[in-house]
């Protein structure tokens, strides 16, 4: 289960498959490019969520496990990419 605070992005309610797919695809490339290696098991845990939702609690835990400053730095990016259009 997802706790409610954590709910966003490509781990919120109700979004369509297609939609979270796709936020989990931008969210492991920022991941990706972002972190190197530093941010494999993020990056495999989200890869794993692709394939398989029930695998979201763990890439949740595994974006948590990551150093502040690497969580912050993808976190921001992730909100520029989606934030909504002026």
């Amino acid at each position: 289960m997802i706790p409610t605070a954590d709910r966003w992005g490509p781990f919120a309610d109700g979004i369509d498959p297609a939609e979270r797919l796709a936020r989990l695809r931008s969210l492991r490339a920022i991941a990706h490019l972002c972190l190197g290696p530093r941010g494999d098991a993020f990056v495999g845990a989200l890869h794993r969520s692709e394939r398989d939702p029930d695998h979201m609690p763990a890439a949740l835990r595994a974006l948590q496990a990551l150093a502040p400053l690497d969580r912050r730095q993808v976190l921001a990016s992730f909100a520029r990419l989606h934030r909504p259009a002026a």
